[in-house]
């Protein structure tokens, strides 16, 4: 059964919270970061990358930069950019982007839930990404980002939640450069953190959504500080980990499009020969996003197709059958050669948000095809993670992004 504990939060002064609120360190590059930590000098971007301070050829994984990071926390809590939470409470979370909201509850989730399968995972992790979050997390003795997680709806949830947000004013509310509001209530009662914590104790797991690299670094962490301590008793902070969690019902997973680097000795009228033979192909006079399953958008010099799999290739497979599946097995191995998508330099992700003009720049750039593909569900991914299996890479796209740095959860 799944536990779920409040914190006492380390966050930001209301007056500072919006300029300090950052996107999560991994959707900039080393350029990006800099130039928007020299936009907003308290953006939580500045912990989460302390590269941004030092010249451009400077290891941003040294120790002096961890030490930077931490340096940089100690001073904002110094200087009243953040404050830290008298007692443990849980947070309400709302993000509304485009006219939809969702709405989380942040908590901390138990390391032995992750460790004994509780907490369901749909990818795999590189050890090169998770060492800098160990030394980040381990550094600041602090969690800064937190985990997208995920549950199956539970109407009593919903309600503690609901009355919440309709009787207590929020204690952040305030709109991101990106158009993203965002506001948080604080739930400090202890009738509804009972509630809340006895509803999550009986369902059978919780779900990772994104942040699969920053969740198994806060666990070996955790794990790292009990080896360090073996008289620990499990109430102690580095058991637990930062996260937010979503009701199911509310989350939109955008598609994860590809674009392709070279014709692998083919051309472009030898691609829809190949697609023909797998299913329909119909030239498009304009951008195509699927509607639809087992569809897919092709664009090729300059000229947009609708192409659809036969039914013969549909899987009830709960990996097998997902589009980027279909995709990778029918066509972008067999035809670009690209048996492996998470090492191969001839295919890049191209995240939905960032629309279709997108994979028109980047054919116009550096790209010869690209595909836009129709949004895997949140019911394919707790398919694939209920069955222990691992999604292909790049199969989703969460957004909005959560922001880091308007919780930490200090580890001791």
């Amino acid at each position: 059964m799944a536990k779920v504990m409040p914190f006492a939060a380390l966050r930001p002064a209301e007056d500072k919270v919006s300029r300090v609120a950052a996107l999560p360190y991994d959707v900039y590059n080393r350029k990006e970061a800099k130039a928007e930590v020299e936009r907003e000098p308290l953006s939580f971007l500045a912990i989460d990358r302390p590269e941004t301070f030092f010249p451009p050829d400077f290891d941003m994984y040294s120790d002096e930069a961890y030490a930077k990071a931490k340096e940089l926390l100690d001073e904002a809590c110094k200087n009243g950019t953040y404050v830290q939470e008298e007692a443990p409470a849980f947070y309400i979370y709302e993000l509304i982007m485009d006219g939809r909201s969702q709405t989380g509850l942040v908590t901390c989730a138990s390391i032995d839930d992750y460790v004994n399968g509780v907490i369901k995972k749909h990818e795999n992790t590189r050890e090169e990404k998770e060492q800098d979050r160990i030394r980040h997390i381990d550094t600041c003795n602090a969690q800064t980002g937190p985990i997208f997680l995920a549950y199956r709806e539970d109407p009593e949830i919903s309600v503690v939640i609901r009355c919440i947000q309709q009787d207590e004013e929020p204690i952040y509310d305030f709109t991101a450069p990106d158009g993203v509001q965002h506001r948080v209530w604080i739930v400090d009662d202890e009738a509804d953190i009972r509630v809340l914590m006895q509803s999550f104790a009986e369902m059978p797991n919780l779900y990772i959504a994104d942040g699969h690299h920053r969740a198994a670094s806060a666990v070996k962490v955790g794990l790292k500080r009990r080896e360090e301590n073996p008289g620990y008793d499990g109430t102690e902070e580095f058991n637990y980990f930062l996260s937010v969690l979503f009701p199911d019902s509310e989350l939109t997973i955008l598609p994860y499009n590809r674009v392709i680097k070279d014709w692998n000795g083919h051309n472009a009228a030898e691609l829809l020969d190949a697609l023909a033979k797998l299913g329909t192909v119909e030239r498009s006079d304009a951008p195509v996003q699927p509607a639809d399953k087992a569809s897919v958008g092709v664009y090729t010099e300059g000229q947009w197709y609708l192409f659809r799999f036969d039914d013969r290739f549909k899987n009830d497979d709960p990996v097998e059958g997902l589009d980027v599946s279909l995709l990778q097995k029918h066509l972008l191995a067999p035809f670009f050669g690209i048996e492996d998508p998470r090492v191969d330099d001839r295919i890049d992700f191209v995240g939905g948000i960032r629309g279709l003009g997108e994979l028109e720049k980047r054919c116009g750039q550096d790209s010869i095809a690209a595909f836009s593909m129709y949004p895997t569900s949140i019911s394919e991914l707790f398919r694939v993670a209920d069955a222990g299996l691992l999604m292909p890479p790049k199969s989703t796209w969460f957004e909005p992004k959560l922001r880091s740095g308007i919780f930490i959860h200090p580890l001791s």
